[in-house]
């Protein structure tokens, strides 16, 4: 059964080992949705919700809004991403120039993990109709790293400085979003 504090702790332990630790952490963890759900309860609203944070480690819970889209971004650090409810796709750029050119796609559904190296840019999408939730491990210190990180613009894939206030803003945005839709379908 999940336990948050457990969690954490396996957690810190496994990132001293490194990603290949972590991963089979949150692997384990995610194969227990309805454990994690019962443990850190129903999400009531889209947002990131941090769980732990260091220098070295930052766990955070996502809900993600459905239908939203996140801009282009980097983490400058390794992250395990395991998703424990609906569907997350990512997809993912490579620098060209002065902008970002997409190579890549993976769609990941409950109880599915995959590792980011801290060099990765991707987006990402909750393309369903409802919450999507995620359990997400970084290297390092998601909210101050040490290097740095960049998001690109939805529109021009033009590189600027990533901010988390703007970041926070376009969950609460997109749930402001899907909430008027239900209300007007009503």
């Amino acid at each position: 059964m999940f336990r948050q504090e457990q969690f954490i702790e396996d957690c810190i332990r496994a990132i001293a080992e490194g990603r290949e630790a972590v991963n089979e952490v949150v692997s384990d963890a995610v194969s227990d949705g309805a454990g994690i759900m019962s443990e850190l309860g129903e999400p009531q609203h889209a947002g990131l919700f941090p769980l732990y944070r260091s220098p070295n480690l930052t766990i955070i819970n996502f809900a993600w809004a459905p239908c939203m889209s996140l801009m282009p971004h980097n983490h400058q650090m390794f992250s395990v991403v395991g998703i424990y409810c609906g569907r997350e796709d990512n997809v993912f750029w490579q620098r060209k120039e002065n902008t970002i050119e997409v190579v890549g796609a993976k769609s990941l559904g409950a109880g599915d993990v995959a590792i980011l190296d801290s060099s990765v840019i991707h987006s990402v999408l909750n393309p369903i109709g409802k919450m999507t939730c995620a359990l997400h491990v970084y290297g390092g210190d998601f909210f101050e790293p040490k290097t740095p990180r960049s998001e690109w613009d939805h529109e021009t894939l033009m590189e600027r400085p990533w901010n988390v206030d703007r970041v926070k803003t376009l969950f609460k945005d997109a749930e402001a979003r899907f909430n008027a839709t239900k209300t007007s379908q009503g």
